[in-house]
């Protein structure tokens, strides 16, 4: 059995680097004494970095480069925090200059010091113009103690050849740390996290950003935390192993188990990861 946790996190804007460090360490802190080993936080988490260089909230590329400048501290910090207590953390993702590339990178650490990363693969219109964050890099595959693990950054799990990618490698777990303005947004994400469970028969877990902020690229936000299986034999027969309230600040925790993943894969009432290919190469005809 692993235990996940996923968060719906409100952004603070801080005076000096010790508030910021005090948040992380209360967040980390309250989801690993409640057993979590698999920390997720949210897309567009790491924007209140911002607020440590005192920029104007109306100046989205003076607080992009902020945060750029701030990420490599907060992710040495939790970093730190995830070797501390032991755990996997998929740190707030943020905008990282990449040479003179501008990508959305989450850092997965690991309780034995590895830091290593997942960018966003596919850009929302908006991310693209006017804020110019680009897709980058490839697929990550993050070999753990506790199986393999696939990050896809939001907007990407609505693209299921991503998430087929992943569980063609064998990834029994895809996180997704999101950010989403309106409850359209919120529900696409939590939909296409839900039929990314189902079509690879694995489990996906969700956060989110929460509440309003004075950065236009996180100005208001909802979402929840939520953790997904296929709806199969010894599983939630809705698909939910775990949903946090909306818009409700905190970590919704949940233990998975993949040895029944790889049961209902075997012996479940349905093969839709390995009957997949038949759906390929299929004519179409348009009738008369």
């Amino acid at each position: 059995m692993i235990t996940l946790a996923a968060a719906a996190y409100p952004l603070d804007w801080f005076e000096d680097w010790a508030g910021y460090a005090a948040k992380m360490d209360a967040w980390v802190a309250r989801a690993a004494e409640d057993g979590a080993q698999i920390l997720l936080f949210p897309e567009y988490g790491a924007m209140e970095l911002a607020s440590l260089s005192n920029v104007d909230p109306a100046d989205l590329r003076a607080a992009t480069r902020a945060v750029a400048d701030h990420m490599p501290r907060a992710v040495a910090h939790l970093s730190d925090l995830a070797q501390h207590h032991g755990v996997h953390i998929v740190a707030p993702s943020g905008p990282v200059l990449d040479g003179d590339t501008l990508v959305n990178r989450a850092h997965m650490l690991f309780p034995d010091g590895r830091i290593l990363h997942q960018d966003k693969q596919i850009m929302t219109p908006w991310e693209v113009a006017p804020w110019g964050v680009s897709g980058h890099g490839p697929l990550q595959i993050f070999d753990t103690e506790h199986g393999r693990i696939g990050i896809l950054i939001c907007y990407d799990c609505e693209f299921p050849l991503l998430a087929r990618q992943l569980t063609d490698a064998g990834c029994d777990v895809i996180l997704i740390p999101s950010a989403t303005e309106t409850l359209g947004g919120y529900w696409r994400v939590r939909i296409g996290a839900m039929a990314r469970a189902l079509e690879g028969q694995c489990y996906t877990a969700m956060a989110s950003i929460i509440g309003t902020y004075p950065i236009e690229a996180v100005d208001v936000s909802h979402g929840a935390g939520g953790i997904y299986c296929p709806p199969d034999i010894g599983l939630p027969q809705d698909g939910i192993v775990a949903q946090g309230a909306l818009d409700d600040a905190g970590w919704t925790i949940a233990q998975i188990d993949l040895d029944h993943l790889a049961h209902i894969r075997a012996q479940g009432g349905v093969r839709n990861r390995a009957d997949w290919p038949l759906q390929l190469g299929r004519e179409t005809r348009e009738t008369p």
